[in-house]
């Protein structure tokens, strides 16, 4: 079929796009890609279609679809579709859900014969550059005066590329089709998986969200809207988490499939509902455990059982009962309940908590992992990524921390400039690389506490044995404050490790407090079980708060590319324990296009041991940033090439 006439089709709303697709992902590359590939008349591939009822299933965009006829729905062929109309119609199409300066301002040089994007210093006074979209509207009869100025030859030479440009619309783009009003949106769903080889598959959160929206067809909308609020306040979740909460309040499962059974109002209501025990859950996190935002909420998976418990009391918890309620999340943080299977193991959870009660989930939980303790071991972790590095930052919230320079207490809504909590290696990473220290002894969590900026910044790389007395002596109690041994012969470097010693065991002594605190008396919980021997060295880990930044810049760049932003830090653990093993930097575990290519790992000025670790783990790893985005660049976006224009960060439809 044409292009021109697929393109009318689109426009007639004959041909729509499926609501179970993803939004269009294609940035400005790929689609200067595409129109070189039209232009030179090489392969784009082949469309997928699958011709039904209207209304069989919900569609993207807004407006009346054509009602008593069928339509054709495109499986396979988005981004393609949506970046030829963008440029040759001049606006997006009708489902259009996505960024539209990806196709915005499309420009070919005549005599060069490259395709870019509009840049005033550049083209502004360059007649030779002419406006795709324009020349698509307009033919070619407002550029016969660019003609004049050449010989005649040249004229011809510029007319006919033109031309060629202009006669991209009648380019036959072959469909295969699926046929059959009887099929069902699974198997559909099914099939566009399997031909989708070159983009991201669909997951069970995005099937169950496709049913939603064919009921109610502002639940995606209503969806990112949630997200959205809550990214606002610092905390970063994806709708497949999200919609793990809703089914949790609504049905009492993990399994989307129950989702199935209930009606679109019934769906509203419960998105409404679950929306409001994630804020009862996460203002009760921040408020008395001072996880206030993404860097620190670890253990995220255990908000869909806290918003079923909160959703089941109406969000009106007793003083005890919350503290056991935040008791049972730190402990399914601390020791990764949720990092394997994590619809079974809500699933287990649910169900103790519906029959039992919190005594039920704790009960379910001493059983899966014992001793509910702490030991000085669990605090031999190292890096911002360890596990209980949230554990540190919950202490200086919950225990009064204060900063040494000023004395005031490290608690939430500190003012003025400066005052922002740091990550402060107590021992100066300078002074101990010099006497040979390793890396994981350098940024072990008992070598961190938090301080402000300004005060972090005037103690730069001075030893405790220089800056602990002077500290001490003007703010009295600052230094038992962070957890500091009093011992002053362990402020001296040769002791370093004898200080990291006795650190973890005063940080062990506060945590198990605080837990206690939480239990009201009930501290049969924290009794039995896990020795100190149990508790394993991990490798791997963010060291700094500058290596942190450079990571969210990659995180920010590939989102910026139409990506996943990866997980950061990402926790490598133990799928039967929940065991913390290993911390990347910054991983893709499932491939930057997930499912379809192998894992990827981020690992910046890390061990031998750690990237062993990863090769063996089936990781392909980069040690640079530089080295990650050329890999993006060539593999996945195959920017610099001018053959398939299908190539791209999420899928070639």
């Amino acid at each position: 079929m044409k292009l021109d006439r697929i393109l009318n089709e689109v426009e007639s709303r004959s041909v729509e796009l499926p609501e179970f697709q993803r939004g269009y992902v294609w940035n400005g590359e790929q689609v200067r890609n595409l129109f070189w590939s039209l232009y030179r008349r090489n392969p784009v591939g082949s469309l997928l279609m699958w011709e039904t009822a209207a209304g069989a299933t919900k569609v993207k965009g807004n407006g009346a679809v054509a009602a008593g006829q069928n339509i054709k729905l495109l499986l396979d062929g988005q981004q393609r579709i949506t970046s030829a109309y963008g440029v040759i119609r001049g606006e997006a199409p009708a489902f259009f859900d996505g960024n539209a300066e990806a196709f915005t301002d499309l420009h070919f040089h005549i005599d060069e014969e490259k395709f870019e994007f509009y840049q005033s210093t550049k083209m502004a006074s360059d007649p030779l550059w002419i406006d795709v979209s324009r020349l698509m509207r307009n033919g070619l009869t407002p550029y016969f005066r660019i003609m004049e100025t050449v010989d005649r030859e040249a004229a011809n030479r510029r007319l006919e590329r033109l031309n060629t440009l202009l006669q991209v619309k009648e380019i036959d783009i072959y469909i295969e089709e699926i046929t059959g009003s009887d099929r069902s949106l699974d198997e559909v769903v099914d099939i566009f998986n399997a031909v989708n080889s070159g983009g991201t598959k669909l997951s069970k959160g995005d099937l169950a969200l496709a049913k939603i929206c064919a009921g109610w067809p502002e639940a995606r909308d209503a969806i990112k809207d949630h997200l959205r609020r809550w990214k606002k306040v610092g905390y970063d979740f994806t709708p497949d988490w999200l919609l793990r909460c809703l089914n949790t309040v609504l049905t009492g499962e993990a399994n989307f499939r129950f989702l199935d059974y209930k009606k679109p109002a019934e769906i509203q209501e419960g998105l409404k509902r679950a929306a409001n025990a994630v804020n009862h859950s996460l203002n009760l996190i921040a408020d008395r455990l001072g996880l206030d935002h993404d860097r620190v909420l670890f253990g995220r998976y255990a908000i869909p059982v806290m918003a079923r418990y909160f959703d089941r009391k109406d969000g009106f918890l007793g003083g005890s009962e919350s503290d056991k309620l935040l008791f049972w999340y730190l402990q399914a943080a601390m020791w990764g309940r949720f990092s394997g299977s994590t619809a079974t193991k809500i699933d287990q959870d649910i169900e103790a908590m519906d029959s039992g009660g919190l005594e039920g989930l704790l009960k379910q939980m001493h059983l899966w992992h014992g001793r509910l303790g702490v030991v000085p071991s669990h605090f031999e972790g190292w890096g911002l990524g360890a596990r209980f590095y949230p554990i540190l930052y919950l202490l200086t919230r919950m225990g009064g921390a204060k900063d040494f320079c000023s004395g005031v207490e490290l608690r939430k809504g500190l003012l003025g400039e400066g005052s922002s909590l740091e990550v402060h290696h107590i021992f100066p990473k300078a002074q101990l690389y010099k006497h040979g220290f390793s890396r994981a002894e350098v940024n072990s969590l008992a070598n961190f506490c938090f301080l402000t900026a300004d005060c972090n910044k005037s103690i730069s790389d001075s030893l405790p044995e220089t800056y602990f007395p002077e500290k001490e002596g003007k703010n009295p109690g600052v230094l038992a404050s962070q957890w500091i041994p009093k011992d002053e012969s362990l402020w001296r470097i040769e002791n370093y490790r004898d200080f990291l010693e006795a650190r973890r065991s005063l940080l062990a002594t506060e945590a198990n407090s605080r837990l206690a605190g939480l239990l009201h008396g009930e501290t049969r919980w924290m009794e039995g079980g896990e020795t100190e021997s149990q508790a394993r060295p991990v490798v791997g880990g963010i060291t700094s708060e500058e290596e942190r930044r450079e990571l969210e810049a990659l995180k920010a760049w590939a989102t910026e590319q139409g990506l996943s932003p990866g997980k950061l830090p990402f926790d490598f653990s133990d799928p039967k324990t929940g065991e913390q093993v290993a911390v990347f930097d910054l991983a893709w575990p499932g491939g930057i296009q997930d499912g379809l290519t192998h894992p990827v790992a981020v690992l910046l000025d890390e061990g031998d041991e750690l990237i062993r670790f990863a090769n063996d783990a089936g990781y392909r790893f980069f040690t640079s940033t530089d080295a990650f985005k050329q890999y993006v660049e060539k593999d996945i976006l195959k920017r610099g090439e001018t053959g398939e224009a299908d190539s791209g960060p999420a899928s070639p439809n």
